[in-house]
């Protein structure tokens, strides 16, 4: 489904990037392994694209933790792992009603005695075809080459 979220560049709007393969990632910043580990396999994979490939090719992290991800904090992240990384998040109900649309599930655990918590969440990377609609869920796991095929299967 469509969606507005926000990003330290201002509104991301899912329909402004029809004609493009949209790989959606669901995760929080302080997640300790299984977000950086599925983001990087995402970006391996846009690198792999041919320039053409990449130009129609969008990945996009969404944040479950808008408490503490803020902004700026996503754009780093992002451009960390790949410069055409998109980090957005919105306001707790925004998030749960894109999370909702997507299948995604996740949790706030309780805080330990010093205030750190995790977000225990779904691992899939979810491919959203040039016509805005879910194509295909990338299973976590899956390697950069496999994640590159997936794109060009679904480039128009």
């Amino acid at each position: 489904g469509d969606f507005t979220l926000k990003s330290a560049d201002g509104p991301v709007v899912l329909a402004d990037l029809r004609g493009k393969v949209v790989l959606i990632y669901f995760g929080y910043l302080n997640c300790p392994d299984v977000c950086p580990t599925s983001v990087a396999a995402a970006a391996q994979a846009l690198t792999a694209l041919s320039p053409d490939e990449a130009a129609r090719t969008r990945l996009l992290y969404i944040s479950l933790d808008p408490e503490r991800d803020d902004l700026d904090q996503l754009k780093a992240y992002a451009a960390y792992f790949h410069p055409g990384m998109i980090g957005a998040t919105g306001n707790p109900a925004e998030i749960a009603v894109v999370a909702r649309a997507y299948g995604v599930s996740y949790i706030r655990q309780p805080a330990g005695p010093e205030g750190v918590y995790a977000v225990d969440h779904s691992a899939d990377t979810y491919v959203v075809g040039p016509d805005g609609r879910l194509a295909e869920i990338i299973p976590y796991g899956t390697l950069a080459p496999e994640v590159a095929a997936t794109v060009r299967r679904h480039l128009p």
